[in-house]
């Protein structure tokens, strides 16, 4: 059984078990979480779409913890024309451990 979900924008496939590092969500460490953007289910053969959420289901996380990615660098060049920049940049992540999905397939 797997679900996808929406969280920070971007859509995760994910299954009971699965560990997730999603845009960061204000939630504490150890404490559990309720996604309710489901936008499909799957059981094997049985497969529910959303229009554009799946009404009645839900995906339960607990929250592993927080942390920031890899450095992205950011580097902009004119030849010739004596222009240089550099930037840096580290998004902020949450890890999350899915232990349920509620409302499965029907």
């Amino acid at each position: 059984m797997y679900a996808v979900i929406e969280t920070g924008g971007k859509q995760y496939r994910v299954a009971v078990g699965d560990v997730v590092r999603v845009e960061k969500i204000a939630a504490d460490a150890g404490s559990s979480v309720s996604l309710d953007k489901v936008l499909m289910v799957a059981d094997g053969e049985d497969v529910r779409i959303g229009n554009p959420i799946v009404t009645g289901t839900a995906v339960n996380a607990t929250v592993r913890g927080h942390g920031r990615g890899d450095k992205t660098r950011i580097f902009k060049l004119r030849r010739r024309k004596h222009y240089r920049k550099q930037a840096g940049h580290r998004q902020y992540y949450t890890e999350l451990e899915i232990t349920g999905i509620s409302g499965a397939a029907k």
